[in-house]
């Protein structure tokens, strides 16, 4: 029960750099540090959704906030397992491959509910 996706997702990331990085090794403490990084990416994603639902706050600011708060916790947990390194350049690439991601995601979650929510007040009108 405890063990949740963590682990899994931890063992994906590390599988991927394997393939990426010439003789990759770990030793516990990179493992554990993973294990918890991940378990708190999963919190603060969760959390972070409360933006999106403070109703006297704009579209964009709740967007604004959601999108800050993910990207920095983001950053600073990829940075810190070392899964990117803290050079600008790759700085660089991760915040754009964010942006396209994060916009992505919420463009489709935007229009699904806006249709959802269209047919639901067709069907009730």
């Amino acid at each position: 029960m405890f063990g949740g996706f963590g682990p899994i997702v931890l063992g994906i990331i590390y599988f991927v750099l394997s393939k990426t990085i010439n003789e990759l090794s770990l030793d516990g403490s990179e493992a554990l540090l993973g294990i918890v990084s991940t378990y708190l990416l999963a919190f603060v994603q969760a959390g972070v959704s409360v933006f999106n639902q403070i109703e006297h706050w704009s579209v964009p600011k709740s967007l604004f906030c959601h999108f800050g708060s993910l990207y920095a916790v983001y950053v600073f947990f990829y940075v810190v397992n070392s899964w990117i390194p803290f050079e600008w350049g790759v700085i660089g690439i991760f915040t754009a491959i964010f942006i396209v991601t994060y916009f992505i995601i919420w463009f489709t979650v935007y229009f699904v509910v806006k249709s959802t929510k269209k047919k639901l007040n067709s069907a009730l009108g």
